[in-house]
């Protein structure tokens, strides 16, 4: 195997996972917008990507290797509620029309990683073809 391969999408890797984690947090808030008291949350991206980038997984003790990667990718502990902009009746903080926004934010950010990783894989067959 090419030495370093594992590195070859650098940071990009876990931002893919960490919008796919956001993305799963905020369609949750959007089914949950007529729920009465449901608190609306959202997962901070440079907090969670420092959280990520600091877990020593070296340390980690686990009989497959598998395993660490969903102990490790659980977000639960950046995952905040948002403040309502405006107090619903009911106690729901979700507001959907901005949740709407925040999630195609999301996906843009998301297809944009996964574009820059798709270039990156191109970039690596030219390079094996040697073309």
């Amino acid at each position: 195997m090419i030495a370093g391969i594992e590195n070859v999408f650098g940071i990009h890797e876990s931002a893919l996972k960490i919008r796919e984690a956001r993305q799963s947090i905020l369609a949750n808030n959007l089914a949950n917008v007529d729920t009465p008291n449901y608190q609306a949350q959202d997962l901070d991206f440079a907090t969670a990507l420092d959280a990520l980038s600091s877990v020593d997984t070296e340390a980690l003790s686990v009989s497959d290797r598998n395993h660490i990667a969903e102990d490790v990718m659980s977000f639960d502990s950046e995952i905040s509620f948002r403040s309502p902009t405006q107090a619903s009746l009911d106690g729901n903080t979700v507001d959907a029309d901005r949740e709407k926004a925040e999630f195609s934010k999301n996906a843009l950010s998301h297809q944009a990683t996964l574009t820059f990783m798709n270039h990156q894989i191109r970039t690596m067959l030219m390079a094996i073809r040697g073309e």
